[in-house]
Order: structure tokens, then C-alpha cells, then sequence
């Protein structure tokens, strides 16, 4: 992780431009920045996650966020899947995600937010879990984020407990790093791990990714990556985000909660 952050660092000592790194999609560490008051944040994108033998992509992965007052963020995710695990691949809709999340703490002069965001994943009327594209149960992400400025460099942690209805209970962990190269462009670092307390099965990946302004209303948003480990054992030889965010109503990249 420290490797990570150095090298973060060190792309962006000859650019001293003004921050607005976050965490949240590209990224899988989310942080505690809310939407604003009234706003809706859609981020649009198509996922990979590929492994040895097998796949997974969301066709695409659609998440909705709405803000009320600056502290409060509602949000709905879901996907539609594509797996494959031999020659003939299956689809069908994923889990439905409804997140719930509270800044609870916002310091400016300090440079320093926590928030809290539990998720609760439940599958829809439908026979993805019986054929095996989703998990059987629902799960319940009880995770805290924090974020912090460093000079130039903004740090975004989120740590996390997951409840699983049908199998072992895991947890989550991430850091992303960033900051502005240019007016319009964003680069990040990320190092994110996810695992069960019983049993096998973690997985920890390393990812680069950027955001880009394309203007009011839309930026880019594209992230890629693998695991830590070598590709074997159920670990991704590729994951990715290649996605568009839609602000409604437009506001200024300006005003955008740093």
C-alpha cells in the first residue's frame, strides 16, 4: 500500500494543479462525498472481470445516486451479467444494491470527511441465482469511509464488514490516491482487497484509472487492473470500468465537492 501511494505521489509532483480526486466509481473504494442537495449523480459503464477459464462482464452496469440536503446520499445499483465459463455464455440480471450513505463528519479547514454506507444486495424476481449468475442469498456491506488531503495528494480509505445470508461473512478494505494532471483530467491509484473470514477465496487488486471532464453534464470515467497475486486460484487477470457519469441538473465542474 505504501508503494501505491508513493508512486501516486510521484506522478503528480511536477503538475501542481487543483485536486478533486475521489473515491467512487471508476473505483471500487467508495468515499464520503454526497451528491448535493437534490442532485442526481448516473454512472453508466461496462465492467469486466476476467479470469482463467472464466468471465464476468456487467452489460452494462447502471448506479443512481440522488442526494438530500449535502449529508445524505440514496443510491441503486444493478447490472446485467454476462458469464462465461465454457463455450456458451449466460445472462441474465444481477443483484439489486440500495446504499444508504451519511457524512457524518466534514471538516474544510481540516481536510477531513467520514461517512458511513451500508448497501444491502437482494436478488430480483428472476432465475440468475438458480442458474448460478448470483449468489444464492442476499449480503449487507457495513462499511465506513475517510478521506483526507495531503498537500496535493487526496487519500480516500473505506473499510468495511459484509454479511452474508447464504456463506461466510467477509470484509472489504481500499485506498484510492489521486490528483488533477489539467483542468479537465484526474489520475488515481487503487488498492483494493475483498475476502471472507472462513475459507479461501480473497482476492486483492491494483488499479490505474482517470476521470475526464467532457462537460457539464458528463465525465469519463475509465479504470483498469488485476490482482496482486498471479492469476490463478479464482484471482482476475483483468478487471475495468469504462463508464460515463451524468450530473442532473448540470452543474460546474467548479463547484464539484472536493
Amino acid at each position: 500500500m505504501a508503494r501505491l501511494l508513493v508512486v501516486t505521489f510521484l506522478l503528480g509532483l511536477g503538475c501542481p494543479a487543483a485536486l478533486w480526486a475521489q473515491g467512487g466509481p471508476p473505483y471500487y473504494t467508495n468515499d464520503p462525498a454526497t451528491t448535493g442537495n437534490r442532485h442526481w449523480e448516473i454512472n453508466v459503464a461496462y465492467m469486466p472481470f476476467l479470469f482463467r477459464g472464466s468471465s464476468t462482464s456487467h452489460t452494462p452496469d447502471v448506479d443512481i445516486n440522488y442526494g438530500i440536503g449535502d449529508r445524505i446520499q440514496l443510491t441503486y445499483e444493478s447490472a446485467w451479467l454476462r458469464v462465461t465459463e465454457g463455450d456458451v455464455p449466460k445472462y441474465g440480471l444481477g443483484q439489486d444494491e440500495f446504499g444508504f450513505k451519511w457524512k457524518f463528519y466534514d471538516s474544510e479547514q481540516k481536510g477531513f470527511a467520514m461517512s458511513s454506507f451500508p448497501q444491502l444486495s437482494i436478488n430480483n424476481p428472476n432465475d440468475s441465482a438458480q442458474r448460478g449468475i448470483t449468489p444464492e442469498g442476499a449480503s449487507l456491506i457495513l462499511p465506513v469511509e475517510f478521506s483526507k488531503t495531503l498537500g496535493s495528494i487526496h487519500l480516500n480509505l473505506e473499510l468495511g464488514y459484509e454479511a452474508v445470508q447464504r456463506g461466510p461473512d467477509g470484509w472489504l478494505a481500499g485506498v484510492v490516491a489521486g490528483r488533477d494532471l489539467s483542468g479537465k483530467l484526474e489520475v488515481d491509484a487503487e488498492l483494493y482487497g475483498l475476502g471472507a473470514f472462513e475459507g479461501s477465496g480473497n482476492q486483492q487488486t491494483i488499479e490505474a484509472g482517470a476521470r475526464y471532464k467532457l462537460g457539464p453534464p458528463m465525465v469519463a470515467l475509465l479504470m483498469a487492473g488485476r490482482s496482486v497475486a498471479p492469476a490463478r486460484n479464482k484471482q482476475p487477470s483483468f478487471v475495468g470500468y469504462f463508464g460515463v457519469q451524468f450530473a442532473v441538473p448540470p452543474k460546474s465542474f467548479d463547484t464539484r465537492e472536493k
